[in-house]
């Protein structure tokens, strides 16, 4: 066969792959490396025979000649073969003996005579030796060794920035706490041209980070431009739609508490890429939070339909049971989420707080320990135990896990709100101001009606520990956000009546009463203040 007509079926290959044309691709692959018996051909016939989905043929291809294992190429299509087969012990074996520090350092690669006979690729295509790490990183996942799975995940995207499955699995699977990935990602090495990958990654990873900062970042990738340190790549002006993107986004605007900014933005993506399934999620989380189940049973019943083996199509079942309150219903379709596919933390998270909702102390402490160990970056699990603890008065066992929330994350206001509140029941009022205080520092968007509760504890730890003054603004500043918080009506009140100012104690007790008129406490603090107030006025004539 002349070399014309093999470049001919060589590029119908290619063709063929391009459309999908797979058992077309197969058979003429086949022919050329028939015909030539070159290692090229044979790899390009192997990856038709995979992408048909002969996955057994293709390894007995790769594999029936050994010293075409040498190159780091065919060995890693074989164990991508191996992984399809979900043979990962093979798939480990096939890829040789190495070992990784725990920063994702490989420290031991036992087959120093492998090789990498296609140099051509190695400027536009991602690092053959990150692609084998992050096959080994999924082989070990697969078989429940998380941590060593972790390792060489960091491993793949060291190897190669480029490699996004890599740092999308770490931070989706939460790997790796907040200091951690931040400290991955200033390990990285990336090109000039690529520095709006660097943007992207620490927009995936900054969950807490003030919004001028974070919505800096998110416009710069979204116009094409950038702050002083580097500049974007033009290719990357057409990111404004890109809905990774516009997800990673709606994902911080959640994790803010911003939910009605997260349901916007994810309905907008949603109309243009209705399939967009990480947009799904945080669509469905945000309508829970919203109190939306009708919004959420449309989805559901659209992703069953469409995407019956995905875990989000049965985690949005469960938010929609959850949502009206059957919280059974729910866990049911929340675990099979999860048996479909085990490293879905929002179906592990959200079964832990079914139990919650029923008050199903012990279940919910267990649930919670073991999506903690499960996911050893996420500090939700901690947060809640702290919290259950809290709801059966053991706050010292609260404060404990709390803590341990707050190192896996320091940035969550969440945590040194119920900090000040584990705080306020055990009667340090001085921590509990510190720990509230800190809480409103750490809130990276304007204060919300979400953070009322939070300024009325600072009013009442003010009130505590008697800076009047300070507790007073506290609770102003609370009733500028809700203006009907009986508690801050409250909270002024009996602030007033301590400070003998009877008129302004008396008006505010009958704003609370307004509110709920058979209140006990503001129903007897205010015959108090009445009888006081005409005490004074009666010693003063």
């Amino acid at each position: 066969m002349r070399e014309e007509e093999l470049e001919r079926l060589r590029a119908i290959v290619r063709d063929c792959v391009g459309r999908h044309e797979y058992a077309s691709a197969m058979f003429y692959a086949g022919r050329v490396a028939l015909a030539t018996g070159d290692p090229t051909d044979i790899y390009m016939e192997a990856q038709a025979l995979l992408l048909a989905g002969h996955h057994r043929r293709a390894l007995h291809l790769l594999t029936s000649s050994p010293p075409l294992l040498r190159d780091l190429r065919f060995r890693c299509l074989a164990a991508k073969c191996l992984e399809e087969l979900k043979e990962w012990h093979d798939c480990l074996t096939m890829l040789g003996e190495a070992k990784v520090d725990e920063d994702g350092n490989v420290i031991s690669q036992k087959d120093s005579n492998m090789m990498n006979l296609d140099k051509e690729s190695d400027d536009h295509e991602i690092n053959i030796l990150s692609a084998i790490c992050l096959l080994r990183a999924k082989a070990y996942q697969a078989l429940d060794n998380r941590d060593i799975a972790e390792q060489w995940f960091k491993a793949a995207v060291k190897a190669d920035p480029m490699c996004y499955e890599a740092m999308e699995c770490l931070v989706d699977n939460y790997m790796l706490t907040c200091e951690e990935e931040k400290k991955l990602l200033s390990s990285l090495n990336f090109r000039k041209e690529d520095q709006w990958l660097y943007v992207h990654y620490s927009c995936m990873i900054s969950k807490h980070e003030k919004s001028s900062i974070l919505e800096a970042k998110f416009r710069d990738l979204e116009e094409g431009t950038s702050g002083s340190s580097f500049s974007i790549s033009p290719v990357n002006k057409s990111s404004k739609c890109n809905a990774d993107l516009m997800a990673c986004k709606a994902e911080y605007y959640y994790q803010c508490g911003e939910y009605q900014k997260c349901f916007d933005l994810t309905t907008a993506i949603l109309e243009k890429d209705p399939f967009h399934l990480k947009c799904v999620l945080y669509y469905l989380v945000a309508s829970v939070e919203l109190d939306r189940p009708n919004d959420i049973y449309v989805m559901a019943d659209s992703l069953v339909k469409n995407y019956p083996n995905k875990a989000v199509s049965w985690f949005a079942v469960g938010c929609y049971y959850y949502c009206i309150k059957k919280y059974s219903q729910a866990r049911q379709h929340f675990s099979k989420a999860t048996s479909i596919e085990g490293t879905y933390a929002p179906a592990w998270i959200a079964t832990c707080n079914t139990y919650a909702a029923q008050q199903e102390n012990d279940h919910a402490l267990t649930a919670y320990r073991t999506t903690a160990r499960l996911f050893p970056g996420c500090h939700l699990p901690m947060l809640y135990i702290g919290m259950e603890s809290m709801r059966t008065r053991n706050f010292k066992l609260a404060e404990q896990y709390l803590l341990e929330a707050k190192k896996k994350c320091p940035s969550d206001p969440l945590v040194y709100n119920e900090l000040g509140v584990v705080a306020y029941n055990m009667k340090d009022y001085e921590k509990a101001a510190q720990w509230l205080e800190l809480a409103l520092n750490h809130v990276s968007f304007p204060l919300s009606e979400l953070w009322e509760p939070t300024l009325v504890n600072l009013g009442h730890s003010s009130r505590k520990l008697k800076r009047y003054q300070k507790a007073i603004t506290y609770y102003e500043k609370a009733l500028a956000l809700s203006s009907r918080s009986l508690s801050a009506f409250a909270g002024l009140a009996y602030t007033y009546h301590l400070m003998d100012k009877f008129d302004e104690a008396i008006s505010y007790y009958h704003q609370a009463l307004w509110l709920k008129p058979d209140d006990q406490f503001c129903t007897d603090m205010l015959n108090f203040a009445i009888e006081e107030d005409a005490q004074t006025r009666k010693d003063f004539l």
